[in-house]
């Protein structure tokens, strides 16, 4: 499958270089997805999670963490799947072998609670749709950190998440906390913020149940 994923990669990129943007996926609608990929994959390996699998890749190179957040200057980027993972090894394919600068990538499965020393360690946390219920628990236990966070549930965002994936027309977009960013002392290009929708978080009060 692994030469499946570069050629997914080669086409997509080749389509943005010719807008001149590097991202993968932009755009790209999730009913299109290589034929060869398409007769291999597996249920996990669902259209939409290649493309949010590309996105994250991506998202690293636009976005710049605090030097001292690395212990060495080729210190991994840790990418944390929290809760049920519905990626599969498509991350893990998309990643293989790719760096930016001298950093690698590692990726991990983890657990509320369990793994919380793991949590506090990735540079780019995912959040499964299985972490519904504490995402305010998450959100407090990176907060500060130099954490990029990612999820895909309503109120993500809002609720003092980074990014947050969307669907929209069946394509797969992304909305910015800037404000979270800003205390995660995360620094997120202006290329990939006129590409995103821009959030305002929640107040304390607004999130409090009716």
């Amino acid at each position: 499958m692994s030469s499946q994923i570069v050629k997914y990669e080669r086409s997509v990129k080749l389509m943005f270089r010719r807008l001149g943007i590097l991202i993968v996926a932009l755009s790209v609608s999730l009913g299109w997805v290589p034929g060869a990929f398409t007769q291999a994959r597996d249920a996990s390996d669902s259209s939409e999670y290649l493309i949010k699998a590309g996105f994250i890749f991506n998202f690293a190179k636009f976005v710049e963490w605090p030097a001292p957040s690395f212990a060495q200057p080729d210190s991994p980027i840790v990418i944390g799947i929290l809760g049920t993972d519905p990626f599969g090894a498509i991350i893990d394919q998309i990643v293989q072998d790719k760096k930016i600068g001298a950093r690698g990538f590692l990726v991990k499965r983890l657990k509320w609670a369990a793994d919380l020393k793991d949590l506090k360690e990735c540079k780019i946390l995912f959040v499964g749709a299985s972490e519904r219920a504490h995402i305010d628990d998450v959100v407090q236990a990176v907060k500060g950190l130099p954490i990029l966070t990612v999820g895909e549930t309503p109120g993500f965002a809002e609720h003092g998440g980074v990014i947050r994936f969307v669907l929209e027309d069946n394509r797969v977009r992304f909305e910015v906390n800037v404000e979270a960013a800003r205390q995660a002392d995360l620094t997120i290009s202006s290329r990939l913020l006129t590409l995103a929708r821009i959030i305002q978080q929640a107040t304390a009060d607004s999130r409090k149940p009716g």
